[in-house]
């Protein structure tokens, strides 16, 4: 017979600073095999496969085999839930330059799980709404005869993203910006379209977000947006 849920497992598994940013690390969405993990984060293969295993154990993450790699991401709610820890967990000290310039970049543009956060993410949710767009209802959000023609304009069908088993549009609240980003299908369809335009750059083995100066441009011209 089964007791009460063991939350105080999912704490042990997040305690350790190492299988924190691997979890943190996958919260792009990419699945990334060991090396990539173990360079990132700055430890051996072994200790790396060991800390993986314990996070599988534990139903934090899922393995793919792609060809003779064998690849890691995170399980299905796990984003969410993770996502939601960083709105309590404090801010990290910047020992160094690098880890400075990599907290700004963070802050300025990143991608959670599947779509945009950060200022930047922040920013065209804010003016999806203003322009439109977007209408809030309780806790998602709307598509209006506007907003479905003009994303169509810059290549994303709305109607195509309907019927999905996750919600169409919905708020996600950002933990750098303490304001909503845009999530759901949309926010991924939009991520995605972003970065087929040229307007994004996925960093390798990172969460951060390059916004090139198309995208920089383009934004501005489009949304008002001024990511400075």
């Amino acid at each position: 017979m089964a007791g009460d849920v063991d939350l105080a497992r999912i704490g042990f598994l997040l305690s350790d600073r190492n299988r924190a940013a691997m979890l943190l690390l996958l919260l792009d969405g990419r699945p990334q095999p060991v090396s990539a993990l173990m360079a990132e984060v700055g430890i051996s293969a072994s200790l790396a496969s060991t800390h993986l295993r314990k996070l599988k154990d534990g139903g934090l993450v899922v393995v793919e085999v792609s060809g003779r790699q064998r690849l890691y991401r995170l399980a299905s709610p796990v984003a969410d839930a993770i996502e939601g820890l960083l709105l309590l967990a404090p801010p990290g000290p910047a020992n160094s330059l690098r880890q400075a310039t990599r907290g700004r970049k963070l802050r300025e543009a990143r991608v959670c799980y599947d779509h945009l956060a950060g200022s930047v993410g922040v920013a065209i949710n804010d003016a999806f709404l203003a322009k439109g767009f977007l209408i809030e209802d309780h806790d998602s959000y709307g598509v209006s005869a506007k907003g479905h023609a003009e994303l169509a304009v810059h290549g994303i069908d709305v109607d195509g993203l309907r019927g999905r088993a996750r919600p169409l549009a919905r708020p996600c609240m950002d933990w750098s910006e303490r304001r909503h980003h845009l999530a759901g299908s949309l926010g991924a369809a939009v991520k995605s379209r972003l970065l087929e335009l040229g307007w994004i750059d996925l960093l390798e083995a990172s969460r951060a977000v390059d916004l090139t100066e198309a995208g920089r441009r383009e934004l501005r011209e489009w949304l008002g947006v001024d990511p400075a």
